[in-house]
């Protein structure tokens, strides 16, 4: 079997739910609690300012939600060496991407 096609095979087809939207993502097995933990992470943070921003588009509850998780990883790359979890945000930034450019 060619590695492309093993690859495929080892993923894992979830869908997972941001601000009210459902995306489907092909994940490494592994990578499943990480990635639903995220997605309930960021859901609370988008609630949380919905919440105080009453009667805003939901862009801005995404923008401050983004801005509040942004701030946190340079106060973290400041603190220590975060190499692993840096990677691991940009291999599922690049899995969302990849799902944002074939929709």
């Amino acid at each position: 079997m060619p590695d492309e096609e093993r690859l495929f095979d080892d993923k894992l087809s979830i869908k997972i739910n941001l601000a009210d939207r459902y995306y489907p993502l092909k994940i490494v097995a592994e990578d499943e609690e990480k990635i639903r933990a995220a997605a309930k992470r960021i859901n609370e943070k988008i609630e949380q300012y919905r919440q105080k921003y009453a009667g805003r588009d939901i862009q801005d509850a995404l923008s401050m939600a983004t801005l509040q998780f942004v701030i946190r990883l340079i106060e973290a790359e400041s603190n220590e060496n975060i190499d692993p979890l840096v990677r691991e945000i940009d291999s599922m930034t690049t899995q969302l991407e990849d799902y944002m450019h074939k929709a």
